[in-house]
């Protein structure tokens, strides 16, 4: 089942810049970077009450996240879902027409398992369902 807002994506061309702009001018905290190297991202974690702001930029200017770079410039990337059970969500869905960018979850930030709906299938919107693992407790 899908249970809380788990971030929002912003894909970034220069995560220096942006990392100044989200922790120095607006005033929010860093809490951890770590590069997702199935993703071929470096993210940038910033809570936000409830939330979290997920900054992505490409690793070495490959990768998905590029590909919008080059296409749509920095921006909103997609919205984050959790889920207590990604398998039975994305089977769920599956059923109601929703089509994913894969058959099964894949590794994300921070030991998660995710799985990304096909923005054509979700109102334009590209939308990552993520299971966290027991032991983070979110």
């Amino acid at each position: 089942m899908i249970t809380r807002l788990d971030h929002i994506a912003i894909a970034v061309p220069d995560l220096q810049a942006a990392l100044k702009r989200f922790c120095d001018d607006l005033g929010l905290s860093l809490a951890g970077q770590e590069d997702v190297l199935p993703a071929q991202t470096r993210t940038a974690f910033l809570p936000v009450e409830g939330t979290r702001i997920e900054l992505i930029h490409p690793l070495k200017g490959q990768g998905p996240v590029q590909g919008f770079l080059d296409k749509r410039g920095g921006g909103l990337h997609h919205i984050c879902f959790e889920s207590d059970d990604i398998l039975a969500d994305m089977e769920r869905l599956k059923g109601l027409g929703y089509r994913f960018l894969s058959d099964a979850p894949t590794p994300g930030a921070h030991g998660t398992k995710v799985a990304f709906i096909h923005p054509k299938s979700a109102g334009g919107v590209l939308i990552e369902l993520a299971e966290h693992p027991p032991a983070q407790g979110h």
